[in-house]
């Protein structure tokens, strides 16, 4: 993992600019730093060393240093494209992955260059006889790249911060960002807090050559399956899967420092640690952490796990104080960001990396595989949509009065499911997901938000159209929840320590294949999971493949009753909460008083705020 940075301009670029945008980046690469110069294009990249330790410094360029390239992730498949990259003639100097990509650069158009790398990246490549700036960003959008333009010059960075160290990049709000983040708790890709600084979309390379307009071209989108695929017996299914999820994890366990894994308990993670433990000769690391609150905890399964396989097991307990790191999570993002479980990853990110440099992750389970409970939920609300609109509508209003809302509980789940009753499958499961429920997005707006709040929403759902709803949801996830909350928030707490996280769920070819399977192999009834679950039962404890997914929460509800109660009417209670300039003061004072009062539970829709507001006191943006 690393960080890039870099401008291009007609009239000249500085060298001296890019190092002040690598100091903003210096946290995802501590090892080393460097520049590719030229006159109209400077590349950058803070490097943190993980493959190829004595030549793969910075900078990176071919045989004839006529193209430079800064990589920020890595290349799983680098060492097959070398070869190949030999047998055609070319000289490598280095024996790590950013070289293939320069040579790469020099021989193919942009988007065959991406097509062919398999991994987690974002590059950026100057190619110097066709005075050509390409970024690329891999499959998934793992790593983040960010961009803005103005006149004849283009700024990009592996993070908003970077961009924002080029002093013609201005520092102002998109107003269009504040609706989408109380719908979402994210502004959607390819949009940002800032105007005018853009992500460059997952699967796609942007272009940028003189004298025409920076463009952006697709090389790959998620797989829908073949309406003529073959059918799959389920035991056959099975079979393929466990040697997939094995060449998955055995392509993420090379690297050349201390390597280990995260430890939930969940499936996913008990999977990865399995197939881990079975591919090494050395026993494997492996990370937890826990809560003292029991319904959040889950360290017992992982110690389970643990001993099953003999990893050297480390845990760690997160208690209230680490609601102080928000205004660290916040520099790190860059913008407001509401999934309060980014405090557990930057905790568990900061315990594993004393120990490794590479970690193996079970993200990525839930989307390929269809883990989440949703998934039911939405295919339950399809079956009835034959019942009349007002029966429905009647359903929510009970609904709203069952007391309790932890949706860890039976109650909880069961009140937050009924309150979705009288919407499409839909608009139901971006219910499921939303930090804050419509009414109160629009009572804190002072208006009904606008319809391009949920635009990215419908544009991702258009991408799936005449597929069927496992399918459309599955797709969905990927393109938006997987994108703009999981990826970022594993990315930014992991890289804020200098520790490389390596997902083998999401591997490229694993997906493509499981996109191919009967929709039964994945989901029937209440079983979700069903192929990996099965992949996996010979070498997983029944109580880990029978647990109901538990998701990696925190208790702010309970927090902000108690331990942190006085800190959070100090932020958001305050005159001069600068959320009250921005937001209906009174909508803000209602949920602080139901939730300090116990009449409702808006423990995530306070967090979305308070990370609003820490991001609007930053002077420094």
């Amino acid at each position: 993992m690393c960080g890039i940075a870099g401008a291009v301009d007609a009239g000249g670029a500085e060298p001296a600019g890019v190092e002040r945008q690598l100091d903003t980046l210096d946290h995802r690469g501590p090892d080393s730093r460097g520049s590719f110069v030229s006159p109209q294009c400077v590349v950058g990249q803070t490097r943190l060393a993980v493959i190829d330790l004595v030549t793969g410094d910075p900078p990176i360029t071919n045989e004839d240093g006529t193209v430079g390239v800064a990589l920020n992730g890595e290349i799983y498949n680098y060492r097959a494209l070398a070869d190949g990259l030999r047998a055609r003639g070319h000289h490598l100097r280095t024996t790590g992955d950013t070289e293939v990509i320069a040579h790469l650069v020099g021989e193919l158009e942009p988007v065959e260059v991406a097509r062919r790398l398999e991994g987690m990246f974002a590059f950026a490549a100057w190619d110097g006889r066709r005075g050509r700036l390409v970024l690329g960003r891999d499959r998934l959008g793992k790593k983040p790249l960010y961009y803005w333009t103005g006149g004849s010059r283009l700024v990009f960075g592996s993070e908003i911060k970077a961009v924002l160290a080029d002093p013609a990049v201005p520092r102002e709000m998109d107003p269009d960002a504040l609706p989408a983040y109380l719908t979402f708790g994210y502004v959607p890709t390819p949009g940002t807090f800032f105007a005018g600084i853009r992500s460059v979309p997952p699967g796609h390379v942007l272009v940028v050559e003189p004298g025409a307009e920076p463009r952006l071209e697709c090389y790959w989108s998620p797989p829908l399956p073949a309406a003529t695929a073959p059918p799959m017996a389920f035991a056959e299914a099975v079979h393929q899967a466990r040697g997939l999820l094995t060449a998955a994890v055995e392509r993420r366990m090379v690297a050349d420092v201390p390597l280990g894994a995260f430890l939930s308990g969940g499936l996913d993670s008990s999977a990865v640690v399995a197939i881990m433990a079975g591919l090494s000769s050395q026993p494997v690391r492996t990370f937890t952490i826990g809560f003292t609150d029991g319904s959040f905890d889950e360290r017992p399964y992982a110690r389970m796990v643990a001993e099953r396989f003999g990893t050297e097991h480390v845990e760690f307990v997160v208690t209230p104080d680490a609601i102080e790191l928000v205004e660290r999570l916040v520099w790190h993002h860059d913008q407001p960001f509401a999934d309060s479980s980014a405090i557990p990853t930057y905790l568990l990110s900061e315990l594993t990396r004393r120990h490794v440099t590479v970690a193996l992750a079970g993200d990525g389970g839930d989307e390929v595989f269809a883990g989440y409970e949703r998934f039911v939920a939405a295919g339950a609300l399809q079956r009835v949509q034959w019942v009349p609109g007002s029966v429905r509508t009647a359903v929510t209003g009970v609904a709203a009065r069952i007391p309790g809302g932890d949706t860890r509980r039976v109650v909880g789940r069961a009140k937050r499911f009924l309150a979705t009753a009288d919407r499409t499958p839909l608009e139901a499961v971006r219910a499921l997901l939303a930090p804050i429920d419509d009414g109160w997005r629009d009572a804190l707006l002072g208006a009904p938000a606008p319809p391009s709040a949920t635009d990215a929403w419908r544009t991702a759902w258009a991408a799936s159209e005449g597929s069927d709803l496992l399918t459309r949801l599955l797709d969905l996830n990927v393109r938006t929840y997987l994108l703009d909350d999981l990826l970022p928030k594993v990315d930014r707490a992991s890289m804020a320590h200098g520790l490389e996280v390596r997902t083998p769920l999401l591997d490229q070819k694993l997906m493509e294949w499981v996109a191919g399977l009967p929709r039964t192999a994945l989901l029937r009834g209440f079983e979700t999971k069903r192929v990996l679950r099965a992949a996996m039962a010979t070498e997983l404890p029944p109580e880990i493949l029978r647990r109901r997914k538990k998701g990696f929460g925190v208790p702010v509800d309970r927090w902000f009753r108690t331990d942190l109660s006085s800190y959070l009417e100090s932020m958001l209670g305050s005159p001069a909460a600068r959320v009250r300039a921005h937001l209906e003061p009174d909508a803000v004072d209602r949920l602080l008083s139901e939730h300090r009062t116990g009449t409702a539970n808006h423990g995530p829709a306070l967090f979305a705020l308070l990370t609003l507001e820490i991001f609007l006191r930053r002077e420094s943006w």
